[in-house]
């Protein structure tokens, strides 16, 4: 059996992406744990390959339709993978040379599909490579946003420039265009700037920075697998992107409070709440993900309170109790994570946001219900778009009049809010993927 490489990894991934709408990230992340012998240079490349095939996808498969005299439509999700993924390093990979771009691609593909639609890859590719050679003129970032804002689906652009403007959303959508860091949360904040030293020392040729929104974050960049650092092992450190520890944060648990997570996924929030309240109660609709949360928290030697699996679309099943203060971390369009998912950006089939929004609605309506007089909730949607955002809040705040929109209680949320309730977190502002936070308390 050949060993894997960054390429071949690639394309599986392309693969998974393309029949069974997996997700780039998660799909990666699972080929790289089974290649565990790939050195952290080549996991580099591999991620390279991914995100950046995926972020123009649709400017690629444009340019490779041009050379194919029968088009591509009938070629299966791998072949159209390879070629994809030498496209990609034939215009804009430039320190792999042309002739090892094209010559491992056809060599894939014969072993795939034999010497017949090799033959027809090695013609397509040596176009290309004819192509992208004339094309270097030009420089290769000014190529690379050309083709990102080309492979934008129209629906998805047009949301964006109404929520934050042409020229916003143009940076919004360029962010993307380098892969973004690993996010670590330090368990203890207190404890970050000497962990920051360890990790430095300890993995030589990585790069390690503070974040900037949350004191726990630590930015890392060429590590390889976290799960491998020190801290790991002892529940020191965690793997959470810095926005998302920012959404945690933004609730204010305090010592003395019982918490709602009601949307709790795998539990990532659910964790940095547990390290500040008296209790944290956990809920979703997937019960599985609560198994994964309840292991996560025991390596970290902390503990949830109650776990209810919920379906707060249809009520609030058992979980009946009151609370000081709620996280509703609704389920959403995920257009803030585009720099994590750039599969999003082109994909037609983008969720209903409409739908979306009136789910949202109904849940955290219901999670309010249980929150006390004087309590505090926060909604955040890892989108940007003002119809999961403020739209949403405004309709919550009509139809829950014993809601009123207040500060945020968390100390590095009121950083970056200052006295506003709603914050939106950018890529290219804050470092982090992109939110809609909003803080509401109800009313005593």
């Amino acid at each position: 059996m050949t060993a894997p490489t960054a390429r071949s990894i690639a394309s599986v991934v392309l693969v998974r992406v393309a029949k069974d709408g997996a997700f780039a990230a998660a799909a990666l992340e699972a080929e790289l744990a089974r290649a565990a012998q790939l050195d952290a240079r080549d996991r580099g490349l591999a991620t390279e390959l991914v995100y950046g095939t995926l972020r123009v996808l649709p400017w690629l498969e444009e340019r490779i339709a041009r050379h194919a005299p029968r088009g591509t439509g009938s070629l299966d999700a791998r072949i159209r993978a390879e070629l994809n993924i030498a496209a990609y390093q034939l215009f804009f990979l430039e320190r792999i040379p042309a002739f090892a771009a094209v010559s491992e691609a056809v060599d894939a593909v014969r072993r795939v599909k034999g010497v017949k639609v090799a033959a027809f890859a090695n013609a397509v590719l040596r176009k290309l490579a004819t192509e992208a050679s004339n094309s270097r003129a030009e420089p290769r970032d000014q190529r690379l946003e050309a083709a990102a804002l080309a492979s934008v689906d129209p629906r998805m652009l047009k949301a964006l420039e109404r929520t934050l403007g042409e020229e916003d959303a143009r940076r919004f959508l360029l962010s993307g265009l380098a892969p973004p860091p690993v996010g670590l949360r330090v368990e203890q904040a207190s404890e970050r700037q000497a962990w920051l030293l360890r990790l430095s020392a300890a993995v030589p040729g990585a790069s390690f920075e503070l974040g900037k929104v949350s004191p726990h974050a630590i930015l890392e960049r060429g590590g390889g697998k976290p799960q491998s650092f020190p801290g790991w092992a002892e529940g020191a450190l965690s793997v959470q992107e810095e926005g998302s520890q920012l959404v945690a944060l933004a609730v204010g648990a305090r010592a003395d409070e019982v918490v709602l997570d009601a949307c709790a996924g795998r539990g990532n929030k659910s964790a940095l709440l547990a390290r500040y309240a008296a209790r944290v109660d956990v809920a979703d609709v997937h019960p599985a993900k609560l198994d994964t949360l309840r292991a996560e928290l025991g390596r970290l030697g902390l503990a949830a309170g109650a776990s209810f699996a919920v379906d707060w679309s249809v009520g609030p099943g058992d979980c009946t109790g009151t609370y000081d203060a709620a996280l509703v971390d609704a389920p959403c369009s995920g257009v803030g994570t585009l720099r994590r998912r750039p599969e999003l950006q082109s994909r037609r089939e983008l969720r209903d946001v409409a739908g979306l929004a009136a789910l949202q609605l109904a849940i955290t309506a219901r999670v309010a219900e249980r929150v006390r007089p004087g309590g505090r909730l926060v909604y955040a949607v890892c989108s940007i778009l003002r119809e999961e955002g403020e739209e949403v809040v405004d309709a919550l705040v009509a139809a829950c009049p014993s809601l009123e929109r207040a500060p945020f209680a968390g100390e590095a949320a009121r950083a970056l809010a200052g006295d506003f309730s709603q914050l939106r977190l950018l890529p290219y502002v804050h470092g982090t993927d992109g939110y809609f936070l909003a803080s509401l308390r109800k009313k005593a």
